[in-house]
């Protein structure tokens, strides 16, 4: 295991529409705001990256640090989710196994500029989430 010294931190595509609002998704119901954000086109991104062996250049990446251990793709999300107040359910999803579960992840990410739509520029947050971004 990796040591490193920001946790709960989450790695997510900056272009991506839908990655976006993820993370919207999670600042609004972290009301401990334990979570905190940089784009996979941050500069921080990349000592994350290395450090963890997450590939900075594949903009399928959505990782989040969690106790030390990056975690990715569904596993990923439901670590985020199962943290978030009254989303605990989301813990059972964990008993659908892993390759079903990536494979369902990686169909998404794989078509999600398709789907959900691409910015041109990285996404800005407003005022009050853009203290929890990690540049």
């Amino acid at each position: 295991m990796t040591d490193w010294s920001d946790d709960d931190v989450i790695l997510y595509d900056g272009l991506c529409v839908f990655c976006s609002r993820w993370i919207r998704f999670v600042a609004a119901r972290d009301t401990a705001r334990r979570f905190r954000f940089t784009a996979i086109q941050s500069r921080y991104r990349t000592r994350l990256a290395q450090a963890f062996g997450i590939d900075p250049d594949d903009p399928d990446t959505n990782a989040v640090i969690h106790g030390g251990v990056a975690h990715s793709r569904s596993d990923a999300a439901l670590t985020v989710l199962g943290a978030l107040p009254g989303w605990g359910w989301t813990r059972a999803l964990r008993a659908v196994p892993k390759p079903i579960r990536d494979a369902v992840y990686d169909l998404v990410a794989r078509n999600r500029y398709g789907i959900f739509g691409k910015y041109e520029a990285c996404f800005v947050p407003d005022a009050e989430m853009r203290e929890r971004v990690m540049e």
